[in-house]
């Protein structure tokens, strides 16, 4: 006789629960939240500056220049918003992706370090083109266009959402890259600046989380890669995307991060909750760092100021060097610390031996310098071969403590005759908070050369008075600004 037995199950209970209360937190702040503070301001001010000078400059690199412009060749878009530096006037998706992609090509722009790290001006991508966007089609429609001031609020808030989510959750550590976090943040802030409800933020912000997410393949031997330098474009655009959809009445999913067995946490962050140990407000951009000197991934900036600062010690010695010991953070040794060949732009600038041999060698470290026709100069790799990276339990320690944030390297180079160089140790680059009165003329002048590179002098200038006076910057409308960056017809 045979015998058969049924699997007893029981159905789901499909009760809808309240939204996630991180969701909520961050609807809050993006409806309620007025910064008020000047220095926020201020710093918002130079993060435009700089965010958009790294753009201009990048433009001069064929290989970004290359994905710029509208998918379908010829495409015209009513009051589609304009990539500054050309002539292209898109639609918002992708105006997104073109100006978050030359804000991040050269990986020059304003930097957020923490138990996660990133670059929060990445969303000025999605915020300057839906702030365009809406400006010009308010002006059609007979109403008033958003102002600078709205961009730069928008900019506060969204290095706030993207830093806060970092200071004690890190991502790469299951695999996942940074920009998840530029999502999350434009598509919250964007909501809000398309007139978004509390309830629709928390939607589209849902949608963010369970949103397909980037792995960090493309920043790490062997396969680190230009994608590097469009995946914050490809991440504000999605944002953008995200935020038109909810605002078309696309619904949101309240549990997006606590669902069992489903939500973010479970799937991706072994069932544990994120840890918040501040409430949003104007820190981030009060405290975000400034890449003044070197276009270097910024674990190793005070690593290229030692090597420049030992460049004159070292110049007419290289082949005596028996070694190089650089003294570094944790962070740096998990992210930018690799042997063996490079094989692209991208892989160099993310290789502290490089970027660190560059610095005693020339003295000094530009964007050209990771391009083929410097990388094949056999010195470098000649020099890197002789480096060794030592983690310094201070400098790992230090950088996650929110009074010092350093980011900390030395580097002391050893001669064959057994004499040595000093050590020359950097704990916080030129752009820090706490280096912030020296790095404010820099960084002015830093905007002055990359619209140099793109513009006449007559518009550069025209720019660079506006952008110097903040009042005067955040009362003009967002699409004047706007104008002042494309390129005249020949």
């Amino acid at each position: 006789m045979t015998t058969t037995s049924a699997t007893k199950t029981s159905a789901e209970l499909n009760i809808r629960p309240e939204p996630d209360r991180e969701l909520v937190a961050i609807a809050r702040y993006v409806k309620e939240y007025t910064c008020d503070s000047a220095e926020a301001r201020e710093t918002a001010r130079y993060s435009l500056m700089d965010a958009l000078g790294c753009g201009m400059l990048a433009l001069g690199f064929p290989a970004c220049a290359k994905l710029l412009g509208p998918v379908v060749p010829g495409t015209l878009v009513p009051n589609g918003p304009r990539v500054p530096g050309t002539r292209f006037e898109l639609d918002p998706v992708k105006a997104a992706f073109d100006i978050g992609c030359i804000i991040r090509w050269l990986d020059f722009n304003d930097t957020w370090l923490a138990a996660e790290w990133g670059h929060p001006s990445d969303n000025l991508g999605g915020i300057l083109a839906v702030a365009d966007y809406l400006s010009r089609k308010h002006i059609a429609d007979g109403k008033a266009p958003l102002t600078m001031g709205d961009v730069l609020s928008a900019m506060i808030k969204a290095h706030e959402i993207q830093g806060c989510m970092a200071l004690d959750n890190s991502f790469n550590r299951v695999g996942l890259d940074h920009v998840v976090l530029v999502k999350v943040a434009t598509t919250a802030v964007v909501t809000g600046l398309l007139g978004g409800s509390c309830e629709q933020i928390v939607d589209a912000v849902s949608q963010a989380w369970i949103d397909g997410q980037s792995l960090r393949t493309y920043r790490h031997a062997p396969n680190t890669g230009s994608r590097k330098s469009w995946a914050a474009g490809d991440a504000t655009s999605r944002g953008v995307r995200l935020a038109l959809m909810t605002m078309s009445g696309e619904m949101g999913y309240p549990s997006a991060l606590s669902a069992p067995t489903w939500g973010f946490y479970d799937v991706v962050f072994k069932g544990k909750p994120f840890s918040f140990p501040r409430p949003y407000g104007s820190y981030v951009m009060e405290n975000v760092l400034f890449k003044v000197s070197f276009p270097a991934e910024f674990h190793a900036q005070t690593a290229v100021e030692a090597a420049v600062t030992l460049h004159p010690q070292v110049k007419d010695r290289l082949s005596e060097i028996e070694k190089v010991v650089i003294h570094t953070q944790e962070s740096a040794i998990r992210i930018i610390s690799k042997s063996g060949k490079l094989y692209n732009p991208a892989d160099r600038d993310h290789c502290l031996q490089y970027m660190t041999a560059i610095g005693l060698i020339f003295g000094n470290l530009t964007a050209g310098d990771y391009e083929d026709a410097v990388a094949c100069n056999p010195l470098i790799d000649a020099l890197r071969e002789k480096m060794e990276v030592v983690e310094e339990p201070r400098y790992s320690r230090e950088y996650l403590e929110p009074d010092k944030r350093s980011i900390a390297n030395a580097v002391q180079v050893f001669f064959t005759d057994g004499t040595k160089s000093e050590r020359v140790e950097v704990e916080y680059p030129i752009g820090h908070r706490r280096r912030r009165a020296a790095a404010i003329p820099l960084l002015e002048e830093k905007f002055r050369k990359n619209l140099a590179s793109r513009f006449p002098q007559g518009q550069a200038e025209k720019i660079m008075t506006l952008c110097s006076d903040r009042h005067r910057l955040e009362a003009i409308p967002v699409d004047e600004f706007m104008a002042l960056f494309v390129i005249k017809a020949a």
